[in-house]
């Protein structure tokens, strides 16, 4: 099964999703934009409309979507609109992709749930808007962390959030 989510930076939201059991193919693109095949260095310059996304093949056996979910809300801000830390801009929108009518109920359906257990002190701003033409980041986005992780932006950014969400688990 597919699920896709914009949860900011894709090389952030690639490595949580790679600690999970049942996930079995991530892979960060871009979606929700105007612009067919749009490049990186377009889609970070705000007017193509797309946000970066990874998108997951899971086995629904292993890991149901309410988990994928849960791991969503739990490791970026979902209030903060066109922005996750400092990275800014609509590319790093907060967007659940559904791929059918149960992954769009059960997203609204946790919204909702966070909202009535006021989770958060600002309002939920994640859209949750029916999965588009789903284009593949260029090579090196895949994997990034881990390939990099030397790089400043993953040692200051990536590695804590990493550090944090494992020791969640």
């Amino acid at each position: 099964m597919k699920a896709t989510f914009g949860g900011g930076c894709f090389w952030c939201t690639e490595i949580i999703f790679q600690q999970l059991e049942g996930v079995t193919s991530i892979k960060p693109g871009y979606m929700g934009g105007h612009t067919v095949n749009p490049t990186y260095k377009e889609v970070c310059s705000g007017d193509t409309g797309h946000a970066e996304v990874v998108q997951l093949e899971y086995d629904p056996n292993q890991i149901s979507y309410k988990k994928l979910l849960g791991v969503f809300f739990k490791t970026h801000d979902p209030t903060t609109l066109n922005r996750q830390g400092n990275d800014v801009g609509p590319q790093y929108r907060s967007v659940i992709f559904y791929h059918d009518p149960e992954q769009k109920f059960e997203a609204e359906t946790w919204i909702n749930k966070l909202v009535e257990e006021e989770v958060y002190d600002a309002p939920i701003v994640t859209e949750v808007v029916p999965a588009q033409a789903f284009y593949e980041a260029e090579d090196y986005h895949h994997d990034y962390f881990n390939n990099n992780p030397d790089n400043p932006y993953c040692a200051a950014v990536i590695q804590p959030k990493l550090q944090k969400f494992l020791r969640s688990l």
